[in-house]
């Protein structure tokens, strides 16, 4: 599995033709106390760059991009129960949505990990 990240602070965990997505653990910093997750249904389809889900905090809402273009196969419906699970595991058991990948191609233009590292120092 190999994981890539884009500039609005997304992630997504690739495996074969299935993605995991979530929001990464600078954004949940950034964001502060999460108490709300609206997520998209199972087999909504989305482009690169389309909002699918949002997250409002304490201090903002915002939303969150495909960082590819799919279809959700799962949604982490534990999210909407304890929202507060983007705080504590953002890049773990927080992810939003599992999806599949309609063109693997676009994976080439994200970050790998040290490159989103870096985008990050320079934040």
């Amino acid at each position: 599995m190999t994981t890539y990240y884009t500039k609005d602070h997304e992630w997504i965990r690739v495996d074969g033709d299935t993605g995991t997505v979530g929001i990464t653990n600078y954004a949940a910093g950034q964001l502060g106390d999460v108490v709300y997750v609206e997520l998209p249904e199972t087999g909504a389809k989305f482009a690169r760059g389309d909002d699918f889900a949002v997250v409002e905090s304490v201090k903002a809402a915002s939303d969150v991009y495909a960082p590819v273009s799919g279809s959700v196969l799962e949604v982490n419906t534990a999210l909407t129960e304890a929202p507060e699970k983007v705080n504590e595991a953002a890049q773990g058991d927080a992810w939003f949505v599992r999806v599949r990948l309609t063109d693997a191609g676009e994976l080439s233009g994200l970050m790998d990990e040290a490159a989103y590292a870096a985008f990050c120092e320079g934040l």
